[in-house]
């Protein structure tokens, strides 16, 4: 045997071992979902996709700013927010990447329908930038129907996105403030869904259950539950098959633009009287 060859062989396999353990630390990174992947999921997964304007993709994005500055919220890193337009002419929400450096980045935007006013029980969603966090904690839909005949909640196993007791207008009466539950989930696939894009919710923000599925799946809202399951233990709400994504955000901004037309790019063929 050559002299000290096998201390050689020791030190390749030693080295080998080191390449395959950095390929497989850096296939993992790249293997998070990354903002294009994440707008790419939505444009195939997503139903209804909106084409928004490319001009209104950065307005929006602004407003997504200009109201988490409004609320004293300075954001810590890099991470997503979802923004919702509950005027009765748009009714859809925008998912942004918001970099630590640099403008908003646009993501995609789906129906929603929002509070309709004028019966009672029925609230006028409150505006403003709602944290998502384990104080008022998620939970998933039994898939079981109301009185009404209705999964108000959409089928069972969708997520339920809470934000808790809010201050919101009163949609009947003499309209005062009153207390709401702020909450955003799918809803009844067949009876209710058609009817995303405009207002039918009694406050709450009713979301396409595709679009209810790809937040949960990648955890776009979900900064402070994954925070818990890497600390903690995982919050039982949390899917098991999940891909979180690096900068997962906590934030839903609610906002009312007063539009008086129908943006071209809204809810096709859902125009609303003026």
């Amino acid at each position: 045997m050559i002299p000290g060859a096998s201390g050689l062989a020791a030190r390749a396999v030693r080295t080998a071992a080191a390449t395959l353990l950095c390929a497989a630390a850096a296939s993992q990174v790249s293997a998070q979902p990354t903002p294009e992947d994440v707008a790419r999921a939505f444009r195939l997964e997503v139903m209804p996709a909106l084409q928004v304007s490319a001009g209104d993709q950065a307005r929006y994005g602004g407003l997504a700013l200009q109201a988490l500055a409004d609320a004293g919220v300075g954001l810590l890193g890099s991470q997503y927010v979802l923004l919702v337009d509950r005027n009765a002419r748009v009714q859809a929400a925008l998912l942004y990447w918001l970099p630590a450096a640099g403008p908003p980045v646009y993501v995609g935007a789906s129906s929603v329908s929002t509070g309709k006013v004028g019966q009672f029980d029925h609230f006028e969603t409150p505006t403003g930038v709602f944290a998502h966090s384990l104080a008022n904690p998620d939970f998933r839909a039994l898939g079981t129907k109301n009185a009404n005949g209705i999964l108000g909640y959409g089928a069972k196993g969708m997520r339920i996105y809470d934000f808790g007791w809010q201050q919101a207008n009163r949609g009947w009466g003499n309209s005062g403030a009153s207390t709401m539950c702020l909450q955003m989930h799918a809803t009844d696939p067949v009876l209710l869904e058609p009817k995303l894009g405009t207002p039918q919710s009694k406050g709450c923000i009713r979301i396409p259950a595709t679009l209810n599925r790809l937040l949960d799946s990648y955890g776009l809202l979900d900064a402070d539950y994954e925070l818990a399951a890497d600390l903690i233990s995982r919050p039982w709400v949390l899917l098991r098959d999940r891909t979180p994504v690096p900068g997962a955000g906590r934030y839903l901004i609610i906002v009312d633009t007063k539009r008086e037309d129908r943006p071209d790019w809204a809810a096709p063929g859902r125009a609303v009287a003026k």
